[in-house]
């Protein structure tokens, strides 16, 4: 399937997305003697793939400069970068997680990317996503540019390890806990990687796909609710 993707200066450039689900029906219900029409809907879950160039704004002039700093460091552009996804205005370069390290360090300190600001990290999960399972988001920011990029690191839930960026951007010191805690992903090298929301003893990680809804039962007038995971369900 081919789309387009908004670059920076407003103008659609073709991007292959991958599709990993193909969701059928609303809110996933099957087998309820749907007759309302929507059991017909057909949805595609798909990731924006590899943009060409041009990418439009200063986001070529970007990837030319973080390219032109790994090769000075030794490093191919191609082994520090998976792919290049220009979506809907925002810049993500997506890196391999042994390499993580060296290109924030390089966006860091470069002094014409200069980007001096880590504003935290984020998870995600995508169960379907084969061997890729659990994504973290760093986005970045240059003050000395005005200038913004995204990392983006994909890992499988068998092996959900990805070298901590706190030596780099200490500011992502509770950040990495909150990711840990809520989508188990471990930073490696992370001072203190603690549950910082959930308590220490708590089970699974709320903010997965795959953990259940609710979980707590409730009592109320003498009557109990059990919790959403337990209720009479469609699907």
């Amino acid at each position: 399937m081919s789309e387009s993707t908004e670059d920076q200066t407003g103008q659609d450039t073709p991007s292959d997305d991958e599709v990993i689900k193909v969701r059928r029906g609303l809110f996933g219900a099957a087998g309820s003697g749907d007759t309302s029409g929507y059991g017909r809907i057909v949805r595609e879950s798909a990731l924006p793939g590899d943009s060409p160039r041009p990418y439009g704004g200063y986001f070529d002039e970007l990837i030319d400069n973080l390219a032109a700093a790994l090769q000075a460091a030794g490093v191919e552009f191609a082994d520090a970068v998976e792919k290049v996804v220009v979506y809907r205005g925002e810049l993500t370069a997506f890196v391999p997680r042994a390499m993580l390290p060296t290109v924030a360090q390089l966006l860091r300190d470069e002094p014409n990317l200069r980007f001096e600001l880590s504003l935290g990290v984020s998870g995600v999960h995508y169960p379907e996503d084969a061997d890729r399972e659990l994504h973290a988001v760093y986005p970045l920011k240059s003050i000395t540019h005005n200038r913004r990029i995204r990392l983006e690191v994909a890992v499988p839930d068998a092996d959900p390890h990805i070298p901590s960026l706190y030596a780099v951007y200490p500011t992502t010191d509770w950040h990495e806990r909150e990711t840990y805690d809520f989508f188990g992903l471990i930073f490696d090298g992370h001072p203190s990687l603690t549950r910082i929301e959930m308590p220490d003893d708590w089970h699974g990680h709320p903010q997965r796909k795959d953990y259940p809804l609710g979980g707590i039962p409730v009592e109320y007038k003498g009557a109990q609710i059990p919790p959403p995971d337990q209720r009479r369900a469609y699907n």
